[in-house]
């Protein structure tokens, strides 16, 4: 049980209270902390540092064409945020399933990214939209790629005492599509078994120009695969151009076996979910309203020859 729950008002508060009380843990939806303490995982630290009453860092911004997301923004806020559906709309899909209404109403992005699985959601769009996490600490601020902040299970590249007060995501390139995509057992109160992101950008003569693609839930930490995207890049987004990325995706992943499933499982869908991440990336590119989430979108792909 915790022993001392400070409540500070600004963010430079709750960073000197996390610099005085190094076993401090600061708290704001407590989706992660609380739900993992009550199920045995993980015991409350000794000090809580609640940052929910921070002004200032629940805002969605738009800044230069990109976004400035505060760290306090909840799932529910960045699913319906009409600039993150429209021009970061991976990220629209991953938010839009995170566990229950309940959960995405109280959790929040920077509570995601501090918990550090390698199943979430959010992960893999904040990756191919190449975001920096911000962080405020004893030494002032400093900004990492999500790929670098996100290190393992519950590990992060954060300093002791340091704080996230927000995520930036740089505009993306005109005719730019994304989604997110997940292999799910159920529709709600779930977690991936496997999950695909795909950021694609088309040139004017309609090749890909750019390619990103991440894989959620099959590694340590999310992984961005260099053979799918290279497999895109300069080629037509044809079937079987995507064919052959959904093939190259899995040599990144290093899946386990677990209770909601096998490694060999795992790998076997790899290129079936990062197929129809790409399939919807690019038909949002193309200006296809593609609806959010897009996992609840009806399948399509092999049987019509995909994008045409």
């Amino acid at each position: 049980m915790s022993r001392a729950y400070f409540a500070p008002a600004t963010v430079d508060d709750a960073v000197q209270l996390l610099a005085e009380h190094p076993e401090a843990q600061p708290i704001a939806g407590g989706t992660d902390l609380v739900v993992g303490t009550r199920q045995g995982k993980r015991e409350l630290p000794p000090a809580l540092v609640a940052i929910h009453g921070i002004a200032g860092l629940g805002g969605i911004d738009e800044s230069d064409g990109g976004l400035v997301i505060g760290a306090l923004a909840s799932h529910d806020a960045i699913e319906r945020s009409a600039a993150v559906r429209g021009r970061f709309a991976a990220l629209a899909d991953a938010s839009a399933i995170v566990g229950s209404p309940a959960t995405r109403n109280v959790g929040t992005l920077g509570g995601n990214l501090a918990n550090a699985s390698p199943a979430m959601e959010t992960g893999g769009p904040l990756i191919v939209h190449c975001a920096e996490v911000e962080l405020r600490g004893p030494d002032g601020s400093r900004r990492l790629t999500v790929e670098e902040y996100l290190l393992g299970p519950g590990r992060t590249a954060g300093r002791p005492g340091e704080l996230i007060v927000a995520v930036r995501l740089p505009a993306p390139a005109p005719r730019s599509g994304s989604a997110y995509v997940r292999l799910e057992y159920r529709r709600s109160m779930e977690i991936a078994v496997v999950g695909a992101s795909a950021l694609v950008t088309l040139a004017d003569d309609g090749t890909i120009a750019e390619a990103r693609v991440a894989l959620t839930a099959v590694a340590p930490t999310i992984v961005r695969s260099a053979p799918a995207e290279e497999a895109l890049r300069g080629r037509k987004p044809a079937g079987e151009t995507l064919a052959a990325a959904a093939a190259a995706a899995g040599e990144a992943a290093a899946p386990i076996s677990d209770v909601r499933g096998s490694d060999r499982y795992r790998r076997a869908q790899i290129g079936v979910i990062t197929r129809r991440a790409m399939e919807y990336a690019v038909r949002r590119a193309r200006g296809e309203g593609i609806p959010v989430p897009a996992t609840l979108t009806q399948t399509w792909g092999e049987a019509d020859g995909g994008p045409r």
